[in-house]
């Protein structure tokens, strides 16, 4: 039932305008229409709650630089599709989380594609690690079952390897968590609040965007090129005039591009982090996933370069499986006992026996991970080679590990690609999802975590789907989709 009042707060036309950026470029406004499958987006994205005032059409028009006859046909489509409702004397809000119709073009079941999530099945020896982890768990069933630091045999074979990476580690610089979402959103709430700047890399992971965002703390965007990488000159400048209380990078086979930072750049970032005296969240979710070779052999971890100001998580999620729900953070003895001491107001802990199961895991001399890296080779080989014959147009830089592609499209289409491969039984993160104010149309993340036969299914979709958008622009947003 639509709310017959405004629910929630106003937002300004000066924020709207903000919140629009992307459509808001050149190149990218198409008319009413266009705003209004703008507007939608936001709304599905979570970022204009339900009941959310809008600005007047004039305050809007001033704002957007455009015609209050544009503003006023977007509303009316908005009006017409139930997303907004306006009322004499009260303005107009946010009626409602989707439009009509919007069922027709989201399959669901086995015909849906889901592109979304970058999320492979069980690393294969899961079972054998649940039978040992079954015989171990009787030594720890007369304990009371919480552990808020982590089973120690588990932080051990942690803290191992990130003594053979080159980062010297012992078991009480480890604390486990409920997956690296968990890792970061702990360290993100012991050391940033509201108000206070987050240097965070662009594109980037979207959940940590989202996290930052629910913290009430404000993201400072610092562009990563996906030919040339980080731009540390860029860092610097931006820890100089925005002051960050935190920083956050994902260093190996970064989310969404896949990029690796070369040692010489670990150093220099880690040299302007310890000058300005910036802790900083190294996101290695990914680093298991190195394609051609064993971590162990790659650059050292950032972590190693930070001392005391590096604070690094970790995740099994990629590695071995998300259903395992563990994560961990590697950090000083002191800030683990912060962190510890924090805890308690979130969780009491993560779960024993997933801990037991790990720790098997670890424990195989590698073997699983070896698996896991030779599949995802043949899928990475197995996606470049359908981009290739479906959609000749697209390019991209082959990763040398983590589980996507990040693709420059032909034309800024992201988020109209997003709505067409819906309607063909694909399910895709739009560009603007990995942007900190949107953005990012020429751009797509493909995962390849899935089948190597769903994966040339899908680029086929696409690629009918890119020929549509092609000819007919967006009337619509995509639904709004879980990033993985």
């Amino acid at each position: 039932m639509e709310p017959l009042i405004p629910l929630t707060g106003r937002v300004s036309g000066t924020k709207l305008a903000l919140l629009l950026g992307s459509w808001r470029q050149s190149g990218s406004r198409h008319g009413a229409a266009d705003l209004a499958a703008a507007v939608e987006l936001l709304v599905l994205d979570g970022r204009l709650p339900l009941g959310t005032k809008l600005p007047a059409e004039r305050e809007l028009a001033d704002a957007l630089e455009v015609s209050r006859t544009l503003i006023g046909a977007a509303l009316d489509k908005l009006r017409a599709d139930g997303l907004v409702a306006s009322r004499r004397g009260a303005g107009s809000w946010i009626a409602s989380p989707g439009g009509r119709g919007r069922d027709a073009i989201l399959p669901t079941g086995e015909d849906l594609i889901d592109l979304a999530q970058a999320c492979p099945p069980a690393v294969a020896g899961l079972v054998p690690a649940v039978d040992a982890a079954r015989k171990a768990l009787v030594d720890h069933l007369g304990e009371n079952g919480y552990q808020v630091r982590g089973l120690r045999v588990l932080r051990e074979r942690i803290a191992r390897r990130y003594t053979e990476r080159g980062l010297p580690t012992n078991a009480d610089q480890v604390m486990v968590t409920n997956g690296a979402h968990h890792a970061f959103v702990q360290v993100l709430r012991m050391l940033a609040g509201p108000g206070d700047r987050v240097l965070v890399e662009q594109p980037t992971y979207p959940n940590s965007l989202e996290a930052i965002g629910a913290a009430h703390a404000i993201p400072v965007p610092v562009p990563l090129d996906p030919a040339t990488g980080w731009d540390i000159v860029g860092i610097e400048a931006a820890l100089r005039q925005s002051g960050p209380r935190l920083a956050y990078f994902v260093a190996d086979f970064q989310n969404p591009t896949g990029l690796r930072m070369d040692a010489g750049s670990r150093q220099r970032l880690a040299a302007a982090l310890n000058r300005a005296r910036t802790p900083a969240i190294v996101d290695e979710t990914l680093v298991e996933l190195d394609l051609e070779g064993d971590p162990a052999d790659g650059p050292p971890p950032l972590g190693a370069y930070l001392g005391d100001l590096g604070i690094t998580i970790g995740s099994a999620s990629k590695s071995h499986w998300a259903g395992l729900r563990l994560g961990w953070i590697r950090a000083s003895e002191d800030v683990i006992g912060r962190l510890i001491a924090a805890r308690f107001a979130v969780d009491l802990g993560s779960p024993v026996f997933e801990q037991l199961v790990l720790a098997e895991l670890l424990d195989d001399g590698g073997a699983a991970l070896a698996h896991r890296r030779q599949e995802t080779l043949a899928l990475r080989d197995a996606l470049t080679g359908a981009l290739n014959w479906y959609c000749p147009e697209w390019t991209f830089t082959v990763p040398r590990g983590g589980l996507s592609l990040w693709c420059r499209l032909p034309e800024p289409m992201s988020t109209r690609l997003a709505v067409a491969a819906a309607g063909h039984g694909v399910q895709v993160a739009p560009g603007s999802r990995f942007g900190v104010h949107g953005g990012l149309e020429r751009w797509l993340r493909l995962p390849y975590a899935l089948p190597a036969e769903r994966l040339f299914e899908a680029v086929r979709r696409l690629g009918t789907a890119a020929a549509s958008v092609a000819a007919t622009p967006a009337t619509a947003a995509p639904a709004t989709v879980q990033v993985t």
